[in-house]
């Protein structure tokens, strides 16, 4: 298989369907950027950090690639009339967002009670996890801005939602496991 196709050189790409849109449409900018939180999972996966966490990361990893190929789906060409599916793209399902969910709850059971918001950092691997918390939140925004435009399944929104907790809750543990310090955010008085 060759990489370049050089049919987007006059700025348009292919969705699932065959569809041609503009590279800077908002499914090609949403899916994207699902694609650029799932490298930064990666980054986060690559330290040193203990194998059941980096297990649920490829789990989470493969999710993203199917939210990215829901996003990358045309859906009038992804159903046919009759309401079956046409192409065969796999959904988000609620047992993913569970998932998510169970691990929040285990990971903040060893973590000390959170009194304020905390600055981003302390480590390097706790800094990693907090970037691709805030891009999945840019994420989740293009994601909800297309789905007013083009609704899709609403557990792939409900899956960016829970997966920003998941790596914010994650930072936070790994900053326990890695002892570092965890710097509270308290408002200073204007002088």
């Amino acid at each position: 298989m060759k990489i370049y196709t050089k049919t987007g050189d006059k700025g348009t790409t292919a969705l699932f369907g065959g569809t041609r849109v503009p590279k800077h449409h908002i499914r090609i900018d949403s899916y994207g950027t699902v694609d650029e939180l799932n490298s930064h999972i990666g980054l986060i996966r690559d330290q040193d950090i203990d194998e059941t966490t980096k297990k649920h990361l490829i789990a989470i990893q493969d999710h993203l690639f199917t939210l990215g190929a829901v996003l990358a789906t045309d859906p009038e060409k992804a159903v046919l009339k009759n309401g079956e599916k046409r192409l065969n793209i796999p959904t988000i399902s609620t047992e993913d967002i569970s998932f998510l969910e169970e691990q929040i709850d285990e990971m903040n059971t060893a973590l000390p009670p959170m009194t304020h918001f905390v600055l981003p950092g302390g480590h390097q691997t706790v800094s990693f996890c907090h970037i691709a918390r805030c891009v999945c939140r840019r994420a989740e925004r293009l994601a909800a801005a297309l789905y007013e435009l083009e609704p899709f399944e609403e557990a792939s929104l409900m899956y960016l939602n829970r997966l920003s907790d998941y790596l914010f809750v994650l930072a936070r543990k790994l900053s326990y496991d890695l002892k570092a310090d965890e710097i509270q955010w308290i408002p200073t008085k204007n002088s």
